[in-house]
């Protein structure tokens, strides 16, 4: 299954094919996403630069009432203060009205910061975002290959991430919402580990377990957990242990043996 460039999510020549579209968005997701497309508009108008969906929506493997909504707001000049609370406002409002997603987020970039970012920023807007409003950065952005230079710029700064999970956790955040977050970030960071080696892209958690796991069998059954804790979170406090005092720290270690540390913004 993973021998040709469709399996591998790749395009032809061997570059990384854009992952989502606005047609594989499920019916039961489109008032959603046309909710969100209404609030968004509403309140930044001409300062948006475009607007992007990503995530398990546009990829079209979402599930009702257990996926949440993912937007990426890029504007023309830095987002303000201003800027970020009523994107808090829209997520709430979009996560309280649909019974559909289980909670909303919105990410908000300048174009500038985007093009001044391609191994990062840009790769994300170039291949994982589907565009929702206004224009399309990828047009100015080049092509992405599985490189060690994409795997070093994208995850290379896990090991920056468990101290923090620790402390939102010990801070009083609601412990599933870290359980998620702190989940998704490090499967992801596992798989790009590895990704130069099997050749291709994937955003699929549970996929992305297994393949890490052919490199690295001694992390299966956790990376399995983690995988199944990232599409189903829960207030587990010892999973969240195994991750930030466990998977977390050895997959970091092995990402700065193998690809080095991202550069520092």
């Amino acid at each position: 299954m993973d021998e040709n460039g469709a399996d591998k999510g790749l395009n032809p020549d061997g570059t990384i094919a854009r992952e989502g579209a606005m047609d594989r968005v499920a019916p039961v997701f489109a008032p959603v996403v046309e909710a969100a497309r209404e609030r968004i508009t509403a309140a930044y108008g001409d300062a948006l630069h475009g607007v992007y969906l990503y995530g398990s929506i546009p990829r079209g493997t979402a599930r009702p009432g257990r996926s949440d909504l993912d937007l990426m707001l890029v504007f023309h000049e830095p987002p303000t203060g201003a800027d970020r609370e009523a994107a808090r406002r829209i997520e709430a409002e979009l996560d309280a009205a649909f019974e559909q997603i289980d909670g909303a987020g919105i990410l908000l970039e300048d174009a500038a910061a985007v093009r001044a970012d391609p191994d990062d920023n840009g790769f994300f807007v170039a291949c994982l975002c589907t565009p929702l409003l206004g224009a399309d950065l990828a047009d100015e952005l080049p092509a992405y290959r599985p490189t060690s230079l994409l795997a070093r710029e994208t995850n290379g700064d896990l090991h920056l991430f468990p101290e923090r999970w620790r402390a939102a956790a010990d801070g009083g955040e609601d412990p599933r919402a870290v359980v998620r977050r702190a989940a998704r970030k490090t499967i992801r960071s596992a798989f790009t580990l590895v990704m130069p080696y099997w050749g291709g892209w994937t955003s699929d958690l549970e996929r992305s377990a297994e393949i890490v796991a052919r490199y690295h069998p001694r992390w299966t059954a956790d990376l399995r957990r983690t995988a199944a804790a990232a599409l189903d979170p829960v207030p587990d406090r010892g999973l969240l242990r195994m991750i930030t005092d466990d998977l977390a720290p050895s997959v970091a270690e092995e990402y700065r043996r193998a690809h080095g540390v991202k550069t520092r913004r």
